[in-house]
């Protein structure tokens, strides 16, 4: 038998659950099966590759050895099929759009729009609440584009060279139930919640702290804030327990409705990012287009917006063209908060 990666991927996940059993069930195998190939893998190697004994697994000489050079062969060659996924698709068109998320209120205006435009073209999506994720896979050629915001002045991470643009700055909202006292004021002070509890979706960013700040500076500090799923968030809302944060792209259920913080305390980024050497970034500026044009399409359900952001020209569409660049920070303006 040929010595493969997959192999040594077998080796080396032994060695870090401590036992076959566990890794055959990270592995996804039957431990039979499992258990078969490691025998297989010693015999190619000429020896016993684990001591094996009621308290698990045990590298032997020989197989400290072969984890010591498969922790170098491993990464290499996920480092090159990186790079070659990277590079590939440099042609006149992109084949493929594989587009992550974190689940903002624009993608689906996005992805429809982007199949109209590029009947061709295979569209696939992954969605996740940590921004790291779609960071990663975008370095690593296993993403296209991603959309993601952000709070306030702060950037993506300069750690994986990516480029990023911003579609839109919006002022964060507060979700109420259409009985809540200020349900039908054009805006609201965020002083004037201090006495109700708060709901909001997870995020991997600072909410917590932008938010307690927000708070802060308003003079109060929150009774509670749930961090919890969109339905759930929005169960708590229609039942009184408690008010969102929230888009004013984000369209509320009958019921409930959501009005502009005064002042903007909270500002909300959306943001389109692609590895700048990859062939995806060609398409960039169409993508950007596409996701403005969402945008603009979900923001015009929301008059009382409309009519709130008029004359703040810090608030809207900020992408007029293809030119992209890390999203610059704004000296002396603080960080705020996640919206839902």
């Amino acid at each position: 038998m040929n010595l493969e990666l997959r192999h040594l991927k077998v080796v080396c996940t032994i060695a870090e659950t401590g036992s076959v059993t566990k890794a055959a069930s990270t592995l996804g195998l039957a431990q039979p099966a499992l258990t078969a190939q490691l025998q297989r893998i010693e015999r190619a190697l000429g020896g016993p590759l684990f001591d094996r004994d009621r308290r698990g697994a045990r590298p032997t000489a020989l197989g400290e050895l072969v984890l010591a050079r498969a922790r170098v062969l491993l990464p290499a060659m996920k480092g090159l099929q990186d790079e070659a996924a990277r590079l590939a698709g440099n042609g006149s068109a992109l084949t493929r759009y594989r587009i992550g998320s974190t689940m903002g209120p624009i993608v689906g205006g996005l992805l429809r729009r982007l199949a109209e435009d590029q009947p061709q073209a295979q569209i696939t999506t992954y969605s996740t609440w940590l921004r790291d994720e779609l960071y990663e896979k975008l370095a690593g050629g296993r993403l296209d584009f991603a959309m993601l915001g952000m709070c306030g002045d702060s950037s993506p991470s300069a750690e994986f060279g990516l480029a990023w643009t911003a579609v839109a700055v919006d002022g964060v909202c507060v979700m109420l139930p259409e009985s809540h006292k200020a349900a039908g004021a054009d805006e609201v002070a965020l002083g004037e919640l201090a006495d109700d509890n708060w709901v909001a979706a997870p995020g991997d960013g600072c909410f917590a702290d932008c938010f307690a700040a927000a708070c802060a500076r308003a003079g109060f500090t929150p009774r509670q804030v749930f961090e919890i799923d969109v339905r759930a968030a929005i169960d708590m809302v229609e039942s009184g327990a408690a008010i969102g944060i929230c888009q004013p792209t984000f369209r509320p259920p009958p019921g409930l409705v959501t009005v502009p913080l005064a002042g903007t305390p909270l500002r909300w980024r959306h943001l389109v990012g692609w590895h700048p050497e990859s062939g995806a970034a060609g398409f960039a500026h169409r993508v950007v287009e596409l996701a403005t044009e969402s945008y603009l399409d979900s923001i015009a359900r929301n008059t009382r917006y409309l009519d709130w952001v008029a004359g703040k020209p810090r608030l809207g569409v900020q992408s007029p063209g293809p030119a992209a660049a890390t999203v610059p920070h704004e000296p002396g303006r603080p960080h705020v908060a996640l919206a839902t």
